[in-house]
């Protein structure tokens, strides 16, 4: 089973500090991202089939795709990075 630091690291192109540890980084990002956004991003993690994942959010594909990319985005924001960052 993956980790959110090991998805997180997945997404992000550019990480100059280690990431937080699991609970105070669940914490950072409970505040910075959606529901929808968490959930799926710890489906991601936890290695949770597209389809399953589509169903438990109510997500067509068009809407998960969606969902990814802005996710990965915000992800990639500095102002997140910084926060999810030690």
């Amino acid at each position: 089973m993956l980790t959110l630091s090991t998805e997180i690291e997945k997404h992000i192109n550019k990480l100059v500090n280690p990431l937080k540890d699991e609970e105070a980084l669940l914490e950072c990002l409970k505040i910075k991202l959606t529901k929808k956004e968490l959930k799926l991003l710890k489906a991601w993690a936890e290695g949770t089939d597209i389809e399953v994942v589509q169903k438990a959010l109510n997500l067509d594909e068009t809407r998960y795709a969606e969902l990814s990319s802005k996710l990965i985005k915000k992800l990639n924001q500095e102002r997140i990075k910084q926060e999810i960052c030690q």
